[in-house]
């Protein structure tokens, strides 16, 4: 464990007869995480950037509730107050965007489009934290909470009486693929939307499985709705109806990806296994204190250990894993180079003008078993690629300087 006094900046404060709260001993480092430091930013001034990721270290993929519309880089802003969607995310930061992207999104009528769907929403009634969220919709009178795992997470929506319950799936535009299969109460399909730096057979799959039967399904394609249970086109989604719900009646869903294949997203599912969402929540939370316990804190103000353990809760995110698991527990990946499925490791999300100084030597010498795997899919984007990449987003980004 590598130790880290604040003790001098204390000292500073003392002097100068500040009054502050001050922190003995760290027992639950992620208790002082806040996702949302950051969040109140613009692109003029370029503040902060950042968005409430719920994931697990160095997670394939992260969750986040969505603000800005499709495609804005600013996904989440803490001075916006309604909620298009929880959509998931690979984005390293708002000038990069994103790719492989769609949402989800729990309604009470029928809403299609991001603006028609968005819900009003307020901080006081949101709980965030890196292994849960929570928030309360206020247009529809529901709740939905997420808890990640590396690959999938667990959805709980809690309606209120309705007849006129939805989730509705939005695999996003510029060309995506959406089939529902009631008979497994199942919607999968394909997000293609990207920011560059892929090849042209880039997708990212994702398969939803809910524990109720639909009562209804609608798809739609473009700017209408449409008839039929499997589509593909520039900009396709889906909603899962569910009838009879009382007040406080749960909808629970399971989501995973995998940018391989369906089946392969399917396999991603399992990490889940048969943990329901409150043993997630507290597995989870013990693995972010395992991991942001590598670094202790001593003889700081509980406001410099917030700020401590919030910058090095982003420090644990990229670069992102692009590896999986296929069905006989080996380590593939989809090249973002070359198109195709290939053994390894493999991670992305980092620009290494900005992050070869201080992140990767912090890596090294805290996180050493990581770096080590990082270090094998950096071999693994030369040899698939011919070049070590200037910005990893997944594949190469022509962007800054390498």
């Amino acid at each position: 464990m590598l130790k880290i006094s604040l003790l001098f900046s204390a000292l500073l404060l003392a002097a100068s007869g500040t009054r502050a709260q001050w922190v003995d001993k760290i027992s639950d480092p992620v208790d002082y995480v806040n996702p949302l430091m950051g969040t109140q930013s613009t692109p003029e001034l370029s503040n902060g950037n950042t968005y409430p990721s719920i994931a697990l270290p160095w997670g394939m993929n992260f969750w986040t509730p969505q603000t800005g519309k499709m495609g804005d880089g600013w996904q989440y802003t803490y001075t916006a107050d309604k909620i298009r969607g929880f959509k998931q995310t690979h984005q390293p930061s708002p000038w990069m965007n994103d790719y492989g992207e769609f949402s989800i999104m729990p309604e009470t009528g029928l809403h299609l489009s991001e603006d028609s769907r968005a819900s009003w929403f307020s901080h006081k009634a949101e709980i965030v934290k890196p292994y849960y969220y929570s928030v309360y919709l206020a247009d529809y009178d529901l709740t939905t909470e997420i808890v990640p795992t590396e690959r999938a997470a667990r959805f709980r929506f809690t309606f209120p009486q309705t007849d006129s319950a939805f989730v509705v799936v939005d695999a996003y535009n510029h060309g995506s693929y959406i089939k529902v299969i009631p008979a497994e109460n199942k919607i999968v399909g394909y997000s293609t939307r990207n920011s560059g730096g892929v090849p042209k057979n880039f997708r990212n799959y994702f398969v939803i499985v809910f524990d109720r039967p639909f009562s209804s399904v609608h798809t739609w394609k473009d700017d209408g709705l449409s008839d039929s249970a499997e589509l593909t086109s520039k900009h396709v989604g889906a909603a899962a109806g569910f009838t009879g719900l009382q007040r406080g009646d749960i909808v629970n869903a399971r989501v995973a990806s995998s940018f391989i294949s369906i089946e392969q997203a399917e396999q991603n599912l399992k990490e889940i296994g048969s943990d329901d969402f409150e043993t997630l929540v507290r597995k989870d939370r013990a693995i972010w204190n395992k991991t942001l316990g590598r670094v202790a804190v001593e003889g700081g103000t509980i406001d410099q250990v917030r700020t401590f353990y919030s910058c090095l809760y982003r420090m644990l995110f990229f670069p992102l894993a692009l590896y999986e698991r296929d069905a006989t527990g080996r380590i593939v990946h989809y090249s973002p180079y070359n198109g195709q499925v290939e053994p390894g490791y493999m991670f992305g999300g980092t620009g290494f003008w900005d992050t070869f100084r201080a992140l990767y030597p912090f890596l090294n010498l805290v996180y050493p078993d990581v770096n080590r795997k990082m270090q094998e899919g950096l071999v693994n984007d030369y040899k698939e690629g011919g070049w070590l990449p200037e910005w990893s987003s997944p594949g190469y980004r022509s962007v800054m300087v390498g």
